[in-house]
């Protein structure tokens, strides 16, 4: 047999001298096949039994023979670590009952008695170490060590309970703290391979200050200034300290008290009546800000970005505070946004280090921020305002902003324009600065019109005309400029939020409703099928101008005192026209978004026509009349199906109004042709799909059957009807369709279920409470053991579906 490459494609036509039959070569590769399966198999079983004597611990495939390293069983701990886990729980278990021999039996002993057992036994423990550590006991070494630091509390616990104790005790725990800081330092540093002594005391040396601040009853800042000194002395020990675990540590508790001094700083600034007051604050936030500016001149890049944005915030924080105090509630964030514009001036400062200038540009941007962030608030009841119309739609209730101003709602148009001065010299380095500016001006000229005390048709027209100036720039910013597109997206949002504010504004009274609707229609058809802009903004308009078309027909409806139904008819006029508009070629890039728009407004006119079913039954014919001429063309054939699901739904509306309790002498004489017309169309086109050929005809008189059947008391018609869905099934299944399959045994499977209703019913009141809860438990514990089984049954279920037509 000829080798082939495995690029080539087979050979065709028939075999040459050398090559036998098909039949015989597919009989020979078969038997390669099986022979090569056969030797997998072997050498997996051969695999497996060498994989397991190398693993064994006491199985040697010759004599001396060793495990290579891993192949072993795994040990649940090492020699070290077990080492280690017995010294630290020694040593705490000591300690603990050192404590206890302090406080619980210390009265038993005279003074001397107390002072040379305390004496004693911390000299011990704290000698100890020096010679374990010579003869190479490290970890012991530690582990008494740790006893001993432990026993100097103890002892300074001791001395105060005994000869000083009338001594505050706050000021007494300060004092304490130094010196145990100190000589644990001392003691560390003496036996230079002790790691613990040095964190102990730079964690004790965190309360010397702050504590002797409280005990000498200092005011807040005072407080705040012992907590920034302490954070000094770490930054000192995190820059220069040799040990890095040192270092670390230190840098943790800088941060951590460096923080709260911070803090509360900010909070009294921010508390601060007047001027005056706030002085103090900025003082102590003037001087965590130097701090952290120092350490980030000192620390890698990565370390110098967070350092100095905090430095920028608490320097915002610390010089903005004096005159917000000044300042009536709302405006106080103007002096913020004045402080931050140096820090974002100092990203072009090259003498400054990378690092130093994006953390102080990234602490302006974010003060910037927040500034937009507070004026949120005022924006979004600039939007929300006109929700007070809903409760009487043209009956002149015009809601003043005077009435529901929010506290600095007056200022917000001010802070949104100062906030998109900040962010306009960053539009060329970043592209979300160009959408901010975008969205800032938008929201600072629509919160003004709610703001300013104007006549009701003034805001009207002046939100109509932001929200057309929001698409114009939506159209035109689309390009290939960098951003372009982000900023074409903000406007369109812009656009959208606003046009949603000023429609339901405009519903105070009737003349402004019709004007209002009527420019957005305008506007936003304008916008779709007559600008160049992109394709994103365009089909937004598209739905906008179906919707605003759909409000326009309503309002009109509601002013001519048409009732619900005749409403509905005039709605329809959207779905029609949007059909005929589809087909032009300015609709083209939008297209589909366009066309859904227009089966949307079929909702609202089906929903009016819900009290009224034969109006209802006209509505759905003509829904369908208008998706049977869209599936006219080429490019949307699938349509015909919505339109025969309609033209099906409105004559089971019909039957249903007209009173009809026999639907099958309507409905067979529709599916019988329809099922003859399926079978033609098979014949002539084989490819045609069973859905296509039968499912509309076995739809039109299997599904009312059902219907009619779940509301039927008696047996005749559910017994006729599971005999005919049946037969669907049995012949769906006989000749591989899956319409007749589907539908005949869906339909089979809900007339059984209504025929054994009552059953099940009675059944379940005859059960006990907790039975349904078991036996779904069970069922969930069958149902996980046979999970792949049930998997892979499924597969072939829709194996088998899928082969069908």
């Amino acid at each position: 047999m000829e080798n082939v490459p495995p690029h080539m494609p087979p050979p065709q036509g028939p075999p040459g001298p050398g090559v036998p039959p098909p039949a015989e070569e597919l009989v020979l590769l078969d038997r390669e096949l099986v022979q090569l399966d056969a030797r997998r198999a072997q050498l997996l079983a051969r695999r497996a039994w060498l994989v397991s004597v190398l693993t064994a611990p006491a199985a040697a495939p010759f004599p001396g023979w060793q495990a290579p390293p891993g192949a072993g069983p795994a040990r649940d701990a090492s020699g070290p670590s077990a080492q280690n886990v017995l010294l630290t729980l020694g040593a705490v278990l000591l300690t603990i009952a050192a404590f206890a021999f302090t406080v619980v039996s210390w009265g038993s002993l005279g003074i001397g008695g107390r002072a040379a057992v305390l004496g004693v036994v911390t000299a011990a423990a704290l000698a100890a170490p020096v010679p374990l550590l010579r003869r190479g006991l490290r970890s012991t070494a530690e582990s008494v060590a740790g006893l001993g630091l432990a026993l100097t509390v103890l002892d300074a616990y001791a001395l105060y309970a005994v000869a000083l104790p009338g001594t505050d005790g706050t000021a007494y725990t300060a004092g304490a703290a130094a010196v145990l800081a100190a000589l644990w330092t001392a003691y560390g540093l003496a036996l230079g391979a002790l790691r613990l002594p040095v964190p102990v005391a730079l964690v004790t040396a965190q309360l010397p200050l702050p504590l002797g601040a409280v005990a000498a009853g200092a005011p807040a800042q005072a407080v705040g200034w012992a907590l920034l000194g302490t954070a000094v002395l770490d930054a000192a020990v995190a820059l220069w300290w040799r040990d890095r675990f040192v270092r670390v540590l230190a840098a943790v508790a800088g941060a951590a008290t460096g923080g709260w001094a911070l803090l509360g700083a900010l909070w009294l600034s921010l508390a601060a009546g007047d001027p005056a007051a706030a002085v103090a604050p900025g003082a102590l936030l003037l001087g965590g800000a130097v701090l952290a500016l120092a350490v980030a001149f000192r620390v890698p890049e990565q370390g110098a970005v967070p350092l100095a944005g905090l430095a920028g915030a608490a320097a915002v924080a610390a010089l903005g505070g004096v005159p917000r105090a000044a300042l009536p509630d709302g405006w106080a964030v103007l002096p913020y946004l004045v402080c931050a514009v140096p820090l974002l001036l100092l990203l072009r400062v090259a003498v400054l280090r990378a690092g130093v200038r994006r953390g102080l540009a990234g602490a302006g941007a974010g003060v910037a921020v927040l500034g937009a962030l507070s004026a949120l608030p005022a924006v979004l009841l600039a939007l929300a305002l006109p929700v007070e119309v809903w409760g009487g739609v043209w009956a002149g209730r015009v809601p003043v902003s005077s009435d529901v101003r929010v506290v600095g709602m007056q200022a917000a148009p001010v802070v949104l324009l100062v906030v998109a001065g900040l962010a306009g010299p960053w539009v060329r380095r970043r592209a979300e600065a160009g959408a901010a500016v975008v969205v800032l001006v938008w929201a600072a000229l629509f919160t003004a019109s709610a703001v300013l005390p104007l006549a009701h048709p003034v805001v009207l027209a002046w939100q109509v005309l932001l929200t057309a100036l929001a698409v114009g720039y939506a159209l035109r910013a689309g390009g290939p400029v960098t951003g372009a597109l982000g900023r074409s997206v903000a406007a369109e949002a812009c656009a959208v939020a606003g046009a949603a504010s000023v429609s339901v504004l405009s519903l105070a009274g009737k003349p402004g409703t019709f004007a209002v609707l009527g420019a957005f229609l305008a506007l936003f058809a304008a916008a779709a099928f007559a600008g160049r802009g992109p394709v994103g903004a365009r089909s937004v308009a598209a739905v906008l101008s179906v919707g605003y078309a759909t409000g326009v027909l309503l309002a009109l409806g509601r002013a001519l005192d048409l009732p619900a139904a005749p409403t509905a008819l005039l709605v329809l006029v959207v779905p029609v026209v949007v059909a005929l508009a589809a087909v032009a070629p300015a609709a083209r890039p939008v297209r589909v978004p366009f066309e859904v728009a227009g089966a949307g407004a079929g909702v609202p006119a089906v929903a009016l026509a819900l009290p009224d079913l034969p109006v209802l039954a006209l509505v759905l014919a003509l829904l369908g009349v208008v998706c049977a001429g869209t599936a006219v063309r080429a490019d949307r054939r699938p349509v015909g199906y919505a339109a025969g699901a309609l033209f099906l739904l409105a004559a089971w509306v019909r039957l249903a109004a007209s009173g009809v309790t026999v639907p099958e002498a309507y409905t067979l004489p529709v599916t019988v042709p329809a099922l003859v017309v399926g079978l033609l169309r098979r014949r002539r086109d084989p490819g045609a799909g069973s859905w296509t050929a039968y499912g509309p005809g076995l739809a039109a008189t299997l599904v009312p059957s059902l219907v009619a059947a779940w509301g039927d008391a008696h047996w005749l018609r559910p017994l006729l009807l599971g005999l005919a869905a049946l037969v669907v099934t049995l012949l769906g299944a006989r000749y591989k369709l899956r319409a007749p399959l589907l539908l005949g045994g869906a339909v089979l499977a809900l007339d059984a279920l209504h025929e054994l209703a009552p059953y099940v019913v009675q059944v379940a009141d005859a059960l006990p409470r907790w039975m349904p809860p078991a036996l779904a438990g069970v069922l969930l514990l069958v149902v996980g053991a046979t999970y792949e089984r049930r998997l892979r049954d499924a597969r072939r279920v829709r194996e088998a579906l899928g082969r069908m037509k």
